[in-house]
């Protein structure tokens, strides 16, 4: 039970605004150009039908996708879920005109073939493009939004979203809970406690 293990409350330190630039009529070949040349670390591009989105997140959007990325695998570790995972690898399809990189992917059951079944991001600010349309062209098949110290699931209906209460995918694993543990200020002693509190029973 939760209650076996001391939450300290949320870090009460504002998010360090990320740095966002919207290019619009921006053609297919240019976009794959730029992402291909410009393959800096920490530099994401969205593309969506010849609107480009250049994103450098902040420290607090990193240490906040990966404190979901070892809580997740610490999970599937725990309970045997076939979980691999591709972090932030670029995702194409020229067919639909879109491309980005999920802050955390994941491939159920086996290693990725073309697309992710699971993508996680991290929303820290308001703007930018609107990443469900560019998911969906890509057929990823759920899209988990990190967003006001809570998660947001969405599920891929035909070419639409629909929002759901619990994964689909991996429905064993408490969001809730794991949202508990993602706000611990100290990354470290968070996984520890959700490895405990997995271990003795959740």
């Amino acid at each position: 039970m939760v209650a076996a293990v001391h939450v300290p409350p949320p870090s009460s330190t504002a998010p360090a605004g990320e740095q966002r630039f919207v290019i619009q009529g921006v053609p297919w070949n240019t976009y794959v150009r730029l992402r291909d040349e410009l393959d800096t670390p920490g530099l994401r591009m969205t593309f969506c039908e010849g609107t480009l989105e250049l994103m450098s997140p902040s420290i607090d959007h990193e240490a906040a996708k990966k404190s979901i990325a070892r809580l997740v695998e610490i999970f599937a570790l725990e309970r045997d879920v076939p979980l691999h995972g591709y972090g932030s690898t670029t995702f194409r399809r020229e067919a639909k005109s879109r491309g980005l990189e999920p802050d955390e992917c994941y491939c159920l059951g086996g290693p990725l073939k073309e697309i992710p079944d699971i993508a996680i991001e991290v929303v820290l600010t308001s703007g930018g493009l609107d990443k469900l349309p560019v998911y969906s062209g890509l057929g990823v098949r759920e899209v988990w939004f990190w967003e006001r110290d809570a998660f947001h699931i969405h599920a891929l209906r035909g070419e639409e979203y629909e929002a759901i209460a619990a994964s689909e995918l991996i429905p064993d694993l408490d969001l809730v809970a794991l949202a508990r543990f993602v706000r611990w200020p100290d990354q470290h002693e968070a996984v520890k406690a959700f490895r405990a509190w997995l271990r003795n029973g959740s």
